[in-house]
């Protein structure tokens, strides 16, 4: 056995003392290796060496080099995008992770979708953009679009909504291509959900619940997610179904983990209890938004008393009408080119250049077939756009369908009861859209402007035919006003319209016209 030599750290530290910064280099000589001075090849230097991680040199203490501001101060709408793009899903993520990059950023894998569509009337090319759309819906909602297809009906089929062929071809589309969800352009019943969920063996949702879950994703208010949340229970309450048995399950005095307490007594399936909670929840959520709504009811009750002109920017989804509205008003809300991106209404006070103030208010975005629950939900937010003076309905000039845009959006006013308001036409994103398009939108409403709120192109003649548009207060007033009551002629300019106003001696003479409450006010000084 042979006997190694005991190790001392003190005694092998004192042997490396004397080494001198050649040395390894000269030990590296004698044992025949290779050294960076003997190399022929420069790019072999370890000076010339650079790290793949080492392309920028970022101070951890300056600025986010992703925040790519003008503004020392970022708006609302900046931080609320930057917020939401925290969270962003990428195709590439699976469970076996090649490379562990593919995390960073809290990425999450996309739901991989197939597309189904039933055609009963319209065009081709109809059909066309509302599949295209129900795909920007599903992009929205987190998915990656794998496959669409659509089929030609009198109407849909009442047990599965496409015909059996055609299942049977979506069954084989959905193996091959190894989507995990279909999603149906139309509201299906609860049968026709099963009934297809049992042919393609994957989860199927319809358009409605597609909608709903985008509002359940952007919602930020209280009242907003309350409001979501009203009408995703209202959907589901008629959709209740478990696995196998799961829900018609009876469940008996101390069964179901004591669920007989609070229970119509023995016999009560799981299904009736889980849809009287889902009513009592409703109610719930109906009271707190009764109570949110007569927030809402005064101070738009403030704003009538004081005679301030209410606009309404309303239009369908991803026109523009946030841009607008930041155009306008410098609001400062959030932008982004996607579907249902804000849903809360954002109101602002602006006035007109000669001083007279109003309100205008962003309203949530509109789309085809817009579920009722929805519209049921959201009815305290449409109050908005019904008891304004003034709609200015925002179009996108560049899509496929503006004409489509406009008679869907129409329909929603006319179901809220705001079909009889004054309306202004604009026609958005002219930088991008065909000029023929545009020609033929201001043919069929002569009432419009054309606008880009991205370059700011007809946005002066945008807004001084909004303030053309609104209301004209009803008394004509002539009145010397004492240099004294400058109080008076400030209401004027902010109340009222002044016509001309001419300095004498004695005070201020101001012609125009005012509110009848200013008007009362201005009697005492009435000037023939």
């Amino acid at each position: 056995m042979t006997k190694t030599p005991d190790f001392s750290l003190a005694d092998e530290l004192e042997a490396t003392a004397a080494w001198s910064e050649d040395g390894p280099a000269d030990d590296a000589d004698d044992a025949g290796l290779a050294t960076p001075d003997d190399s022929d090849d420069p790019d072999d230097s370890d000076d010339d060496f650079e790290s793949g991680y080492a392309d920028e040199v970022v101070d951890l203490d300056g600025p986010d080099p992703e925040w790519d501001l003008e503004d020392d101060v970022p708006t609302a709408g900046a931080m609320e995008l930057a917020e939401r793009h925290q969270l962003r899903r990428v195709a590439s993520l699976r469970t076996e992770l090649e490379d562990i990059t593919e995390v960073e950023y809290r990425q999450l894998r996309l739901e991989r979708v197939v597309l189904i569509g039933v055609w009963t009337s319209g065009t081709v090319q109809d059909a066309e953009n509302s599949m295209a759309e129900l795909a920007l819906l599903a992009e929205t909602a987190g998915s990656e679009v794998l496959e669409a297809l659509y089929q030609r009906r009198q109407k849909p089929d009442p047990a599965t909504y496409i015909g059996r062929g055609k299942v049977e071809g979506l069954a084989e589309i959905v193996a091959a291509t190894g989507a995990d969800t279909v999603i149906c352009d139309g509201e299906l019943a609860p049968s026709q959900l099963r009934n297809l969920e049992d042919k393609v063996k994957v989860k199927v949702v319809d358009r409605t619940a597609l909608i709903l879950d985008i509002f359940a994703q952007h919602a930020k208010s209280r009242e907003g997610q309350a409001q979501v949340e009203l009408a995703q229970l209202s959907y589901m309450k008629q959709r209740l179904r478990g696995w196998g048995g799961n829900l018609s399950r009876q469940a008996g005095g101390r069964v179901a983990g004591g669920a007989g307490i609070g229970g119509r007594g023995p016999g009560e399936t799981k299904i009736e209890t889980d849809r009287r909670r889902i009513n009592t929840k409703i109610a719930k959520l109906r009271g707190e938004l009764k109570q949110m709504k007569v927030t809402r009811d005064s101070k738009r009750a403030g704003r009538a008393r004081n005679e301030v002109p209410a606009v309404a920017i309303a239009g369908y989804t991803n026109a523009g009408k946030s841009s607008l509205l930041n155009r306008f008003t410098s609001a400062g809300v959030l932008v982004e080119d996607s579907l249902f991106a804000t849903l809360d209404p954002t109101t602002r006070r602006t006035a007109t250049p000669d001083g007279r103030v109003y309100t205008m208010s962003d309203t949530v975005g509109f789309v085809r077939h817009l579920p009722h629950q929805l519209i049921e939900a959201f009815r305290s937010t449409f109050e908005e756009v019904a008891a304004s003076d003034l709609i200015v309905h925002v179009v996108d000039g560049s899509h496929p369908d503006p004409e489509g845009q406009l008679s869907a959006v129409r329909e929603v006013l006319a179901e809220v009861d705001a079909a009889a308001i004054p309306e202004l036409v604009v026609i958005n994103k002219a930088d991008i859209a065909d000029p023929l398009v545009l020609a033929r939108l201001q043919a069929r409403e002569p009432h419009s402007v054309v606008v880009s709120a991205r370059t700011g192109e007809g946005m002066a003649a945008a807004l001084a035919a909004i303030e053309a548009e609104l209301p004209r207060p009803g008394v004509e007033i002539t009145a010397l006003l004492p240099y004294s009551r400058g109080d008076l002629v400030n209401r004027l300019h902010q109340e009222g319209e002044i016509d001309s106003i001419e300095h004498t001696a004695d005070g201020s003479l101001v012609r125009g016209r005012a509110p009848e409450a200013l008007a009362g006010e201005l009697a005492e000084y009435a000037a023939s």
